[in-house]
Order: structure tokens, then C-alpha cells, then sequence
């Protein structure tokens, strides 16, 4: 299949350094996917109540659609218990700060531009770059698991795949259809994540903080061509009481973190910039049309904060869907006059005739 082997050579153009970071100590990972996301999922898991307050400042890099160096900016957080944390995102022409309080309200201030979709990224991708456990249950997803030959060292590399009908005539998925996640081969600690063919985050420089494994260095592809680079400049230890996890008082507060869910045909009226797809040409030539849909998270900002893939009839077309939707921008949802978090559905229609 020419998509497995663009995903190949993809993989091994970009971690040609893999040999010189992976251990040569160990027991190795266990063979069984499951297993190994259950003997990662501790070292990854930065919301545990026995950690001590810590915080991180990282500097990050955008990159324009021609993969040239756009906007830097900076992102902090702090973490003082499961449900007191904060983080914030600066840059030239944009500052946003969301604040999550110990009785599970939640509060957020922003100034100039809405922040890019990959800049929402860069914290899940440092902190939780792993799949849920709602995204590993059994009866909703199957798991491929293939050795990738990269800079002369085998990844296990594991893919997570649903359970969805249109797939349901498929014995064998190539590897990189849906999301797969190569590690380390002696150590449950992740490398390269990468889906749909193009979009990929690389995670190097990866030291061990509080017994968790944290990626100093991240770099998230579309294709060759780079998104964001992020490297992590400062870590320490804070007190539990520190004043940056207090809301300032110009702060909007909200009662809970959770978005309200709005019908797409209310939220395609309110959207007022819209970045039309591309139309892959390997779907061109292979005459694929149909309709990406996408779960979003449209911000208080009327930026687009997070996107899941519901369904697609393409891997490149799945890859252009999220590229273009990440820049659309909404005018805020406003309930009771005040602007809120909406979940909603998007559908991204490709035709062969447009």
C-alpha cells in the first residue's frame, strides 16, 4: 500500500536520531498493546495527588503553510493538586490564561488574537500525550501493534482503532491509518505519535520529573512541513499557595469546566472566519469524495480549542480537515450574556466537482 510506505519513510526521515537516544537497557516492553499503555499510563500520569507543586515554562515556535518560522511565544503551568492548575500561552499579538479551582470552577482571561489550535495542542501534547482510557475501551476500539525500523532501532509502534462500520470490511489496517503510538523498545516511554498519514508530534530529550516522563523537546508535522516546535526551558518546585493559581480579579469565572453542546447548524451561522480545505491530491487521484466529521471544542474566544475525529472516508482528507478548521473562528456562544465553552459537530465536505 503506498500509504504504509509514505508512512515509513516518512517516520524514518524525521527520527534520524532515535539510536542514539532509545536505551539499550531493559527488560522491554510487553507484547501486548493494552499492556503497554497500562505499563506507560503511570509515567505519564501528571495529575496524581501525591505529586508535589511543581511548575514549567517552555518557549514555542508557530510555523506559517509554507513551514516557514512565524509567531514564538511562551507557555507556563502551574500544578499545585488534581484540580488546581493553571496554564497560559503569550505571544505578541495574544496572552490567554485558563485557571481550574479546587471547588471545580473554572476561570479564564484573554487579550488580543485567539490562540491557534496547535497552541491548545502544546499542553496535552507535554502533559497527556497519550490516548484516555475512553479511547482504549475494547468494545469501542481494536489495536495493531508492528515493529517500525527507525535510525537502526525497532519501535514498537501501536495503533488504535475504532470500531466503525465503514472500516468493518478491512481485515488488514496499515499501520498509521488511525492513531498509533511508537515507544521506546526497552521503556514505556513515548516517542513519535502520528495519524492520518501526515500529522505526527515527536518527543525528544525526554527526563524523568517526579518519577513521570516528560518530553523537553516536542515538534508537531504536518507531513514534513512543521507546525509547532516547543522546547522546555525551566522546571521547579512552588508552593502549593503560590498567587499565580489565583484568578486575577479581572478574571471571568465560571461555575464548572464543561462546554455546552450546540446543534452545528446554530455554530455555522456564528462562524465568521472560515480557512477552506485543501483537496489532497492522492485522494483526487483516487477519486475519494465525501465528509470528514470533526467533535470541537469552539473556546469563550470563538477560537477552536480542541478537535476529535468522529469519521472520514480518507486518511489526507482527515489531515486537511483539521488543518483548516483549526483556523476557523467563531463569535463567542453567549449564555445568559456571558461567553461559554461549546461542544458542537463539523462536517468538512469534499466533492470531486468543487
Amino acid at each position: 500500500m503506498r500509504f504504509v510506505y509514505f508512512s515509513i519513510l516518512f517516520l524514518t526521515a524525521l527520527l534520524p536520531s532515535v539510536a542514539q537516544t532509545a536505551t539499550n537497557a531493559g527488560l522491554g516492553l510487553p507484547k501486548e498493546p493494552r499492556e503497554v499503555f497500562a505499563a506507560a499510563a503511570p509515567f505519564y500520569d501528571f495529575s496524581a495527588a501525591e505529586l508535589k507543586p511543581w511548575h514549567l515554562k517552555a518557549t514555542y515556535q508557530l510555523y506559517d503553510e509554507k513551514g516557514q518560522a512565524a509567531d514564538k511565544g511562551n507557555y507556563e503551568y502551574w500544578w499545585a493538586a488534581p484540580a488546581v492548575y493553571r496554564s497560559t500561552w503569550t505571544r505578541t499579538s495574544a496572552t490567554h490564561t485558563d485557571w481550574h479551582l479546587a471547588d471545580g470552577r473554572f476561570s479564564h482571561q484573554s487579550s488580543g488574537d485567539p490562540l491557534e489550535f496547535f497552541e491548545y495542542k502544546l499542553k496535552g501534547e507535554l502533559l497527556s500525550p497519550l490516548p484516555s482510557a475512553a479511547d482504549l475501551d475494547p468494545e469501542k476500539f481494536r489495536m495493531e501493534r508492528e515493529l517500525v525500523s527507525l535510525g537502526g532501532v525497532k519501535l514498537p509502534c501501536l495503533m488504535v482503532a475504532p470500531l466503525m462500520p465503514q472500516y468493518g470490511q478491512l481485515q488488514n489496517i496499515p499501520l498509521g491509518l488511525f492513531p498509533t503510538y511508537c515507544f521506546d523498545p526497552n521503556l514505556p516511554v513515548l516517542r513519535i505519535s502520528y495519524s492520518f498519514g501526515t500529522l505526527a508530534t515527536e518527543y525528544n530529550h525526554v527526563v524523568k520529573l517526579q518519577n513521570r516522563y516528560l518530553a523537553r523537546e516536542i515538534v508537531m508535522y504536518e507531513g514534513t512541513r512543521k507546525l509547532l516546535s516547543a522546547t522546555v526551558d525551566s522546571i521547579n518546585y512552588i508552593n502549593a499557595s503560590d498567587p499565580a493559581l489565583t484568578p486575577t480579579v479581572t478574571a471571568h469565572m465560571d461555575k464548572i469546566d464543561s462546554a455546552q453542546q450546540i446543534s452545528p447548524a446554530v455554530m455555522s451561522i456564528m462562524l465568521i472566519k472560515k480557512q477552506k480545505p485543501i483537496y489532497p491530491q492522492d485522494a483526487k487521484d483516487a477519486r475519494v469524495s465525501g465528509t470528514v466529521k470533526l467533535q470541537a471544542i469552539i473556546g469563550m474566544d470563538g477560537g477552536v480549542h480542541e478537535l476529535r475525529v468522529v469519521s472520514a472516508p480518507w486518511p489526507s482528507l482527515v489531515a486537511s480537515a483539521l488543518w483548516a478548521v483549526s483556523h476557523w473562528q467563531y463569535k463567542p456562544y453567549l449564555l445568559n450574556g456571558e461567553p461559554v465553552d461549546v461542544a458542537t459537530t463539523i462536517d468538512v465536505i469534499y466533492s470531486l466537482d468543487y
